[in-house]
């Protein structure tokens, strides 16, 4: 069969899609991966075929967002501002108290969210260009990326079977299971949904009406561990995380044993290539961890090192190393709770120090960890302190509890079937859509 992958134009969520691709592609199947041009080069270099649609990304797509008005926020919000003074947060998807998702609430957050969170990634343009390619090409199967609604408009308008590949936890499942429950006990004549609003005429547009699969797929491939995963009623597929970095030459010093216990420090590259900078004071990261008897790997590039005065004595930097190669050497990692950064600690079962850097799901993800008992978690990146990350990174390192977690939630994901051994089973769907 014919399979057409979509996704953003930021590398990490194409990397979430490259094993599954690359399964696909060893099973006989013909596989296409259509973004921005951003990534087309990333798309290539991973050897799969890329096609380009739709406008560069623009980092500042999410700067004109005006947040909630003060009555609004709840006394428990957590007030975080990304660049121009956006307050995302405040449009949670992640709540999960029954007591606050009412209707108002709701369709508050759903709407920011398909107006300035999704719609930018979804333009006209590309929807156009992957609905032409697509008509082209006649893929089988459409997998998308969960925030790039143009992969769903494109199956649908194709007549193909279509699925989300997760890359971290289904906060959009959740959310709208439980907004259609709150449409429902609502006159009809006041059911207004915004992602119909905005979908439906651009489904009518290719001769399509608007369903709810155009938001949530016909089912979802899901990498996420079951003992982590959100209560919601829709089909999944569970397929184990594997992790993938890009082409990359193992450096000497990785295939030396560690001296000292090693600890990995990462931001990651999500909130660079998204939001063009971190939300994590680096000279506080690398202050907390200066005075403890460890080896530090820092994943930093040249404008982050620009912001230290001093570089501690026991800190390597690098400007990239790949996760998957290093993390098996380390007894604990700091991070951003990115999806890639989360999903690859916990497929090595690495104890996790998480300073949160609250975007999408990321607070939620470092909740699940710390309740999991595989790690800790700050609320919010820019509250940190070196003496509050020093105390976490202690305990982690010396409380055996937390790599015990940790290797049971390994063994878990070792237990889900590989990206190969899902393929039957995305067979059998596509083809039972066929009929």
């Amino acid at each position: 069969m014919r399979v057409l992958f979509s996704t953003i134009g930021a590398t990490t969520h194409l990397h979430h899609q490259v094993p599954l691709a690359w399964a696909l592609r060893a099973a006989g199947h013909e596989v296409c991966v259509a973004s921005q041009s951003d990534i087309a080069d990333d798309i290539v270099r991973s050897g799969l075929t890329a096609v380009r649609v739709g406008e560069a990304l623009d980092p500042g797509q999410w700067d004109d967002v005006a947040p909630l008005p003060e009555e609004e926020v709840s006394a428990e919000g957590n007030i975080w501002t990304a660049q121009g003074g956006i307050a995302w947060d405040l449009f949670d998807l992640c709540e999960l108290r029954p007591e606050k998702l009412t209707y108002d609430y709701m369709h508050c957050v759903l709407t920011a969210w398909a107006t300035h969170g999704f719609r930018p990634n979804s333009s006209p343009r590309t929807v156009d260009d992957l609905v032409r390619f697509a008509r082209q090409w006649r893929p089988d199967l459409v997998i998308w990326d969960p925030t790039t609604f143009a992969g769903a408009v494109a199956a649908m308008a194709t007549g193909a079977a279509h699925a989300r590949l997760m890359f971290g936890f289904d906060v959009i499942g959740r959310m709208r299971q439980s907004y259609r429950a709150a449409l429902r006990e609502r006159p009809p004549e006041h059911r207004e949904d915004p992602f119909e609003e905005w979908l439906g005429p651009l489904l009518e547009r290719y001769g399509c009406a608007f369903a709810e699969e155009a938001v949530v797929g016909q089912w979802t491939i899901d990498p996420v561990p079951a003992s982590l995963r959100l209560d919601v009623d829709h089909p999944y597929v569970p397929m184990r995380y594997v992790p993938y970095n890009g082409p990359v030459t193992l450096p000497a010093w990785l295939r030396a044993p560690a001296r000292r216990r090693r600890v990995c420090l990462t931001l990651g590259r999500s909130f660079r290539e998204l939001l063009g900078g971190d939300r994590a004071p680096i000279a506080e990261l690398l202050d907390a961890v200066s005075t403890l008897d460890v080896e530090v790997v820092a994943t930093l590039n040249a404008d982050q090192l620009a912001q230290v005065p001093r570089l501690p004595e026991n800190v390597r930097t690098v400007d990239f190393v790949p996760l998957d190669a290093l993390l098996p050497s380390c007894s604990a990692i700091v991070h951003h709770s990115g999806s890639g950064t989360t999903q690859t600690a916990l497929a090595h079962g690495v104890p996790q120090v998480v300073a949160t850097a609250p975007m999408l799901d990321n607070l939620l993800k470092a909740q699940r960890v710390t309740e999991s008992g595989a790690g800790l978690h700050i609320r919010d990146a820019r509250e940190l302190t070196a003496d509050g990350l020093r105390d976490m990174l202690v305990r982690v390192l010396e409380e055996p509890s937390f790599a015990a977690r940790a290797g049971a939630l390994r063994r878990e994901m070792v237990g889900a079937p590989t990206p190969r051994e899902i393929i039957p089973a995305l067979e059998r769907l596509t083809e039972a859509h066929r009929r």
